[in-house]
């Protein structure tokens, strides 16, 4: 199978490597400059968005938001889809996944929502977390071809099922995220070495894999995003919306959200989101 990839950032490029190490692959990015590193694992270039799924059967989407997923629904896109497979793992709004679906539909594709948990240690390992939302017949044939860029792909139901299950996954990273935040800065204003707060935490049941990552990075002064901050505040929006359509509480989301949005307003967008520690710094001096 001809496999087309859409969105070579942070995470894309990895994810696309992955892929490019089993199957043939064709992969397109809005800035051509970030192809290269692609093509020196022997992926072939689309000339635009249309052509990768010319010459493609399945086409993996990993773009920053629904305004630019839409920006490449062009005719020509849409007629070049019948009889193949469109999967989306970026995270968008519900509706706008549910419209994609009619649109691959109407053209005679199929449709998958794969939003996948994880940053880019995790994607270029392998080990990213895929929910999986569509027709169960096509969510089962696509099986092997998102192998090679997860370490689970799980069935969540129909579409928009997926990406429910990400927005509360999210929940917990964005929380989670500020509140390791907020215990390394309580630790240092008292005169805890760092260091070793971060041993003390590496010893203690809520000890994670992210949290060993994020404290090292925060040590280092590392603000190279795993995954930017702009994505995270993007989650945070997404999830709100959703808690607005259950008619629940989220106090603490809405507490982060508002976190987020200084971040952003500070100018560390592209920064990883772990750099939102930087806020919540300076807001306690």
């Amino acid at each position: 199978m001809r496999i087309g990839f859409l969105g070579l950032g942070v995470m894309g490029t990895p994810m696309a490597r992955n892929l490019c190490r089993k199957f043939p692959l064709t992969v397109w990015n809005r800035s051509a400059a970030k192809c290269s590193v692609l093509m020196e694992v022997g992926a072939a270039v689309g000339e635009t968005p249309a052509n990768v799924v010319e010459r493609s059967d399945i086409i993996f989407v990993m773009l920053f938001d629904a305004p630019a997923i839409e920006s490449i629904l062009s005719d020509e896109f849409k007629q070049a889809l019948r009889g193949k497979i469109l999967i989306n793992t970026s995270s968008v709004p519900v509706a706008f996944s549910i419209f994609l679906a009619e649109q691959v539909h109407r053209a005679g594709g199929d449709f998958i929502e794969m939003p996948v948990s994880g940053s880019k240690v995790p994607a270029e390992q392998a080990e990213l977390v895929g929910m999986i939302a569509g027709d169960a017949s096509v969510a089962q044939r696509i099986k092997p071809y998102v192998e090679p860029i997860t370490r689970a792909a799980i069935f969540c139901g129909p579409i928009g099922s997926g990406l429910k299950a990400k927005y509360a996954i999210n929940t917990l990273l964005v929380t989670y995220t500020v509140g390791l935040s907020e215990s390394m800065n309580l630790a240092r204003a008292q005169g805890v070495d760092l260091a070793a707060f971060g041993q003390v935490l590496d010893a203690c049941p809520m000890a994670s894999a992210y949290s060993k990552i994020k404290v090292q990075k925060v040590l280092n002064e590392d603000w190279a995003p795993q995954a930017a901050l702009k994505d995270c505040y993007n989650s945070t929006l997404l999830i709100q919306d959703a808690v607005k359509s259950v008619n629940i509480q989220s106090p603490s989301m809405q507490a982060c959200g508002q976190i987020y949005q200084k971040a952003m307003d500070a100018g560390l967008g592209e920064e990883d989101m772990i750099s939102v520690a930087k806020v919540i710094s300076k807001a306690s001096v």
